[in-house]
This record gives structure tokens, sequence and C-alpha cells, in this order.
């Protein structure tokens, strides 16, 4: 495996190729990303992962300094899944000059839920992003890019900046990976206490309580409520719930005719101690 870190280097090393298969990822690996890696590696002939801490995506009280960073670790990992090609760029190679310029998501998908507790937010990832693709792709008749479901907002603000600005780019989105218990691997379950990390699940467990409650004769106009009652049931456990709702796949608004007809998704946010986890279940 081949570890760059300016963008000439690494489109040297991509300059025999035409068909990239792309793992963007913050560092500090798990399972998750590994499963990625291995998912998109077929598809593409070339397999680079990336891993960069975006300043960009984070707000000033969040855990941009703290996030760790553990490049020597990360590329034993991906080197085992078999990735070609590891760009580990610094700040000064990402973003030589203040980042002016930067990729706005509409506000219908980019300022609800993750939008709205985390503002701007999505104009963070979806700028990084875009200059990730340009790194990788320019040039390129296609390519193929991973993500992971555990972000399901995140995959469909990806998936429309491809679309609006007709990118050659395949999205992937890759299955949430579980530990054994059901909680859902993240980078910050790291920052969770040994009793915490036992109480974390209870997130995923509520998640499938409001879809079973949703499906089991539900109608839209009874999802304040479930979804209200979900939030206390969390808040009584000792956690700081953001949000725990059910909407559309598509689009991420509330349901408006029927639970039965449409295809959805349970989402949910919550701080238990200082770390705040996301989930979704599709149902």
């Amino acid at each position: 495996m081949h570890i760059v870190h300016s963008i000439a280097d690494l489109r040297r090393q991509l300059s025999t190729f035409t068909r990239p298969a792309f793992v963007p990822t913050m560092g500090n690996l798990h399972e998750g990303h590994i499963a990625l890696v291995g998912q998109a590696k077929p598809l593409g002939d070339v397999t680079v992962s990336s891993i960069f801490v975006n300043r960009l995506q984070f707000a000033p009280h969040e855990d941009f300094d703290s996030y760790p960073r553990t490049l020597d670790a990360d590329a034993e990992r991906l080197r085992a899944a078999g990735c070609d090609v590891l760009f580990a760029p610094r700040e000064k190679d990402l973003y030589p000059e203040p980042q002016s310029y930067k990729v706005h998501p509409g506000n219908d998908l980019a300022d609800i839920l993750e939008g709205h507790f985390r503002p701007g937010f999505f104009i963070g990832v979806s700028t990084v992003v875009m200059k990730l693709f340009s790194c990788v792709f320019a040039g390129m008749p296609s390519g193929v890019a991973a993500f992971g479901e555990k972000d399901y907002q995140q995959v469909l603000v990806v998936r429309r900046l491809v679309s609006q600005f007709a990118l050659p780019i395949e999205i992937l989105a890759g299955v949430t990976q579980r530990a054994e218990d059901g909680l859902a691997l993240s980078s910050r379950n790291g920052y969770l206490s040994p009793a915490e990390r036992q109480e974390a699940v209870q997130l995923s467990r509520a998640l499938r309580a409001l879809g079973d409650a949703a499906k089991a004769g539900a109608v839209p106009s009874d999802l304040p409520a479930l979804e209200a009652q979900a939030m206390q049931a969390l808040a009584r456990r000792g956690w700081k719930p953001d949000y725990l709702t059910v909407r559309r796949r598509a689009d991420l608004q509330p349901p408006k005719v029927s639970l039965k007809d449409e295809a959805l998704v349970v989402l949910g946010a919550a701080k238990l101690g200082n770390t705040r986890l996301i989930d979704n279940l599709e149902i």
C-alpha cells in the first residue's frame, strides 16, 4: 500500500487507473470502515482510502482537537484489508489557503436533524467531500465512493451532491456494522466509560421500539407523541436526546400519508455522558 500526503503524489499514484474505489474516513478506524473497503474494492480497479480530520465540519465547542488520530494503526488495518493507496493529507495539503469557497447543500435536507443540532455541519461535509472527490477522481471516467449507512443523512447529502454536480461517481452505502449487543460501531464509542458502553445499546433498542410502535397501526398524526415518549424514556435513563424520529427514507421529511405505504427510517441522536451517538434503523 502506498501512503501519500500531497494531492500531486496522490494523482501520480492513480494516473494509470480509470475507476477508483474510494473510502473517505476521519481515521480511528473500526470494523465498519474495513467492511466498506471490502465492499468497495471489487467495484474499482484501484482501492483508495483517505484519513483526514476535517476542521470544517466541527463546531467550535466540538471535539476537533481531541478527535483520535491513530494514523499508524489505521494504515496497518487498511493494508491488511487490501487498500492500495492511503491519502493522508495534512491540513495545509488539503487547505493550503482558507477555504472560502464552500458547498452549501439544500436547506430542506441539510438544516434538519443533524443539520439542525449541528449548524453548518453539512456545509463542512459537502465541501471536504467535493474536494476529496476532485483529488481522487480528477480526469477519471467513473468511480465508486463508499460511505457508512450509520450516517444516513450524510449519505443522502452526498448522493444529491453527486447528482446535482453530474459527477461520474457511484455512491455505495455500506450497511451499519454493529457490536454483538447491537451498538452501531463508531469512532466515538471509544469515548464511552465501561458503564456508558453497557448503556449505549439502549439507543438502538429505543429506535427499534419506536419503529415497532410506528408499524403497529400508527398513522402519521400519532408520530409526534410516539417520538416524544421514546425521547422521554431515554432521558429517564440519563441520556440527553436530540431527536428520535420516523422519517421518509427518500428525503428525511415526516411521512404525510401512510406509515404502511412509504419506505421509512427511524433516526436518533442522543448524548450519553459527554459522548454524542447517532444511529438509524430502516423500517
